[in-house]
């Protein structure tokens, strides 16, 4: 059992990889298939098929009246997945998850001819419980294609793989509830530069833990 409580209006951070560490998108239409997923996925009842809709970008469509969970921030790496999520509804969190790692395991195991898991387990989930966490684990999330270094596809470059483009203004897409983070700066271009500046910290962090593991080794 998941030894966690989600609680309505708390904030919470989810993300698993593929099973062995193998990657879950292999190309565009992959990554936008778990887009569309994010998107599709968020309602309370069934959807039915989601081979039978058209693909269309993140955020598009009107707003959904009754939603599962608030995205705050995402990333997907080329072989695993961020999120912080907000439950708006009593297992939100549990009923979303569950939709998205079947529906799309469904989708790519019948493209890619293969059988079982795609993911590496329950999904892992940390409950965010300061506003100065959640803060940097925004940063976090929005530029972890930055800490993995992963934006390494050609075919990833010119997709919405997280959500920091649209924190930053830079796209008029709206998918994430961002208010919970933007209002505590006085606008984007100041929250920019606070992720660059937690950025550096992180990668200077990474490289120290990088550096300690290879002289345990030697």
């Amino acid at each position: 059992m998941r030894n966690i409580k989600f609680t309505i209006g708390e904030f919470y951070h989810i993300y698993n990889r593929g099973v062995d560490k193998r990657s879950i998108f292999m190309d565009a239409e992959d990554l936008c298939r778990f887009l569309k997923s994010m998107n599709d996925f968020n309602v309370p009842d069934p959807i039915g098929s989601i081979f039978e809709n058209s693909f269309y970008q993140l955020g598009s469509r009107a707003p959904k009246s009754s939603k599962l969970v608030n995205f705050i921030t995402y990333c997907l790496n080329q072989n695993h997945y961020h999120f912080i999520l907000e439950p708006l509804v009593d297992d939100g969190i549990q009923k979303f998850m569950h939709k998205l790692s079947t529906g799309y395991t469904n989708y790519f195991n019948e493209k890619y001819k293969r059988n079982g898991s795609l993911f590496q387990g329950k999904y892992k989930a940390v409950h965010i419980n300061s506003d100065e966490y959640l803060l940097h684990l925004s940063v976090y999330v929005n530029l972890n294609y930055k800490v993995h270094k992963s934006l390494n596809k050609k075919w990833m470059e010119n997709l919405p793989i997280s959500s920091f483009d649209e924190y930053i203004g830079k796209t008029e897409k709206i998918f994430c509830v961002k208010n919970i983070v933007l209002e505590q700066f006085s606008n984007s271009k100041e929250y920019r530069n606070f992720c660059e500046s937690v950025l550096l910290d992180i990668l200077e962090r990474k490289k120290n833990e990088k550096e300690l593991e290879n002289m345990l080794l030697e």
